[in-house]
């Protein structure tokens, strides 16, 4: 696609209010299907007054039945991640909205382009019991051959920041292949189907911090999220997205986190970790 015609992600400088606009309005063209997700995920291009990028649409009639998460459907959920995720001001999910596409109704997502070298140094297993400098462990796991190696993750603020995302949104689902970190620098997540249950269900690869103070930064941020959740304006939004009882759960979640001043721990009551993990 010519640069001239690409619209950026946040990361690259354009508000997401433009890329939503673009996501919102353009007419979609289906490229083809990512075949290893297991809902239906479309790639494809999105064209707006001469403007185009591309995109993936998650249509709902292509979505599987999920007996713990009945209530709404997973798209409503992946945008009402991306208003949280917006709301704290960190643009952790790429742009996301809701829209009919060509098999109806669906999810729309701004596609964030990636090579395997902007992943190096998140994610790792290493020798050992205990992590090296600027990481974070997170268990052992089986490497095959009876052997067992250290999961550990970066001591990034970026995952910081996305493991209290996950927190907040009570993420059942955070693998090492939803992290998006673009060439720019910004680090992007995505897959958010499974989130807001109104029961604690955080899984995710991301438990280095679990049990660590949370920074000054992430409690400004809880307490700025805390006061549009309870104003109306954010709260407006999601409930057209979420339950009542959803969103009063995350209201809850943030009002523990800050409570507590601590990341969470897991609460042995549901796999910690999810699997596969990558």
């Amino acid at each position: 696609m010519p640069a001239s015609e690409r619209v950026p992600a946040v990361g690259d400088g354009l508000s997401g209010d433009i890329a939503a606009e673009l996501l919102t309005h353009g007419e979609l063209t289906v490229r083809g299907r990512l075949r290893d997700a297991s809902n239906a995920v479309l790639y494809c291009a999105v064209e707006h007054d001469g403007v185009s990028a591309h995109c993936v649409y998650k249509p709902v009639a292509g979505e599987r039945p999920l007996w713990d998460f009945p209530d709404g459907t997973l798209a409503q959920r992946e945008v009402a991640a991306y208003l949280v995720s917006e709301a704290t001001g960190w643009s952790l999910v790429p742009p996301t909205v809701l829209r009919d596409g060509p098999y109806g109704q669906g999810m729309v997502q701004l596609w964030i382009e990636t090579t395997p070298e902007d992943g190096e140094g998140l994610l790792a297993l290493v020798e050992g019991e205990e992590p090296g400098e600027g990481w974070k462990a997170v268990g052992f796991a089986e490497v095959g051959e009876g052997r067992t190696a250290l999961l550990v993750h970066a001591d990034d603020p970026r995952l910081r920041r996305l493991a209290v995302l996950d927190a907040v949104i009570n993420n059942a689902d955070r693998k090492g292949g939803h992290l998006l970190p673009a060439a720019d620098g910004q680090l992007y997540a995505i897959d958010h189907g499974v989130t807001f249950n109104t029961q604690n269900k955080l899984r995710t690869l991301l438990w280095g911090w679990a049990g660590e103070a949370l920074t000054d930064e992430i409690v400004e941020v809880l307490g700025t999220l805390s006061a549009q959740l309870a104003d109306g304006s954010l709260g407006a939004r999601l409930a057209e997205l979420i339950t009542a009882d959803e969103l009063g759960a995350l209201r809850d979640r943030v009002a523990a986190l800050l409570a507590s001043g601590r990341h969470p721990e897991p609460s042995g009551e549901w796999p910690a970790i999810p699997w596969p993990p990558i």
